[in-house]
């Protein structure tokens, strides 16, 4: 029978995964486009932050994922990490080139400081982010649901990323992103709601019915990454390998999605041709937890994975808006339907009472993996893009389509893993 979840869950659901997610696209789609407009930063530039957030991201996620688990509480460090996570957002108002200049009047290039603090600041507010949301609300989600409705809930929880892409594109047609006061209320307005969001969740979390670990702290940080574990649960590591891979074709071309929209295609107002396909690949994700619930990993996996994978085709050779707009909806309905149905799969496979200690084995393969090395194949297939001369004489780079095509080998290669799982399923039967 399938359990029923509360209005209270699904409330609490909805708003810190919504707020979450908003805030993770600031960084992980608009951050970029920061450095890249206030401080000329390059294709390595935007590497190394990206690499640097998700090494950030995992250990966090480790330490304290572990730390919730030997406490035996979710709600303290949700609640409290979103307040500080909104406070870490806000410090971003500071870092302007007038700043740079007057803090650091010995330098020989603002931009290259600002850079450096941008990444630098993107690490503490990842760690904020990374203990409220990776860590905590993940195993706190977990705990809340079952195998009767973790399909629906994951579905909610995976859609929100695309509802929080509509949410900054729509909010921030009205900004000029070339001005720096535009990024001032940008800063503001985003830290403001993740504050309040904090401190709405101290009243509407419930707090799961755990039992603090027994095992000693340094034995709960590590258990996640242990031989032994694995060996005792092949099915799982053998999902987060797939999941690896899934997440490093995303992270090809994600950081320079924004860019290569309004750089590349020219498209000055792909926020409302982006719009509609981002509703419909929302709906599209919402039901298909459901599928997942009814259907299956297997249905549910490969279907995700031939929608990303038409939409790469026709991103890569079509540059027309009507068939960007098919190919960025297939894109998108894939690759958040893909990470419903593996985020649902690997929350089904996680031992019981010990979701905490294994949100740091999940970061790694979701973040910390994919953020090194699908940037740095972005990184290295633009290695020889086109430039552009700025108004100020400075230099930029064009992002291409040859990031699509390196996502959709890796796809390729997901592929071939995910039908060895299923082979290996099938003899175990």
């Amino acid at each position: 029978m399938k359990t029923k979840l509360s209005s209270r869950f699904w409330i609490a659901l909805t708003i810190f995964s919504l707020v979450g997610q908003i805030a993770w696209v600031v960084e992980n789609m608009y951050l970029n486009v920061f450095i890249y407009k206030m401080f000329n930063a390059s294709a390595a530039d935007i590497s190394a932050m990206v690499a640097a957030s998700a090494v950030a991201a995992t250990l966090t996620t480790v330490f304290m994922g572990a730390l919730s688990d030997k406490i035996g509480k979710r709600k303290v460090f949700i609640s409290g990490g979103y307040i500080l996570w909104g406070i870490s957002i806000l410090c971003f108002i500071f870092l302007k080139e007038g700043w740079i200049k007057s803090a650091f009047p010995m330098v020989a290039s603002a931009a290259a400081v600002g850079v450096s603090l941008v990444i630098v600041l993107d690490c503490i507010m990842t760690f904020f982010g990374s203990t409220a949301n990776d860590a905590a609300f993940n195993a706190w989600l977990t705990d809340s649901t079952d195998k009767t409705n973790r399909g629906g809930a994951e579905g909610i929880n995976a859609m929100m990323p695309l509802v929080a892409i509509l949410a900054v594109f729509g909010g921030f047609m009205f900004f000029d992103l070339n001005l720096e006061e535009s990024w001032t209320y940008i800063f503001a307005i985003i830290g403001g709601v993740v504050i309040l969001v904090g401190i709405v969740g101290c009243f509407i979390i419930k707090e799961p019915a755990l039992e603090p670990a027994k095992e000693g702290y340094f034995k709960t940080v590590i258990h996640g990454f242990l031989p032994s574990t694995a060996k005792a649960n092949p099915s799982l590591y053998l999902y987060l390998i797939a999941f690896i891979l899934f997440n490093i074709s995303i992270q090809i071309f994600m950081p320079y999605l924004i860019l290569y929209y309004e750089v590349s295609l020219g498209m000055k107002d792909y926020v409302f041709i982006m719009a509609p396909a981002i509703v419909l690949a929302s709906v599209v994700t919402a039901l298909w937890g459901k599928v997942y619930d009814k259907k299956g990993f297997s249905f549910s996996s490969w279907l995700s994975l031939a929608w990303l994978m038409a939409g790469y085709v026709l991103l890569f050779f079509f540059k027309a808006t009507a068939l960007v707009f098919v190919g960025s909806l297939l894109m998108m309905c894939g690759y958040l339907a893909g990470m419903a149905v593996f985020g649902a799969k690997i929350r089904e496979l996680t031992p019981v009472g010990k979701s905490g200690m294994f949100q740091g084995v999940r970061i790694f393969s979701q973040v910390l993996v994919p953020g090194v090395v699908g940037p740095w194949i972005g990184k290295t297939v633009l290695s020889n893009a086109e430039t552009i001369v700025n108004n100020d004489g400075t230099t930029s780079f064009v992002p291409n389509v040859s990031i699509f095509l390196a996502a959709l080998v890796v796809a390729i290669v997901l592929c071939g893993v995910l039908a060895l799982i299923g082979h290996r399923k099938a003899n175990k039967t």
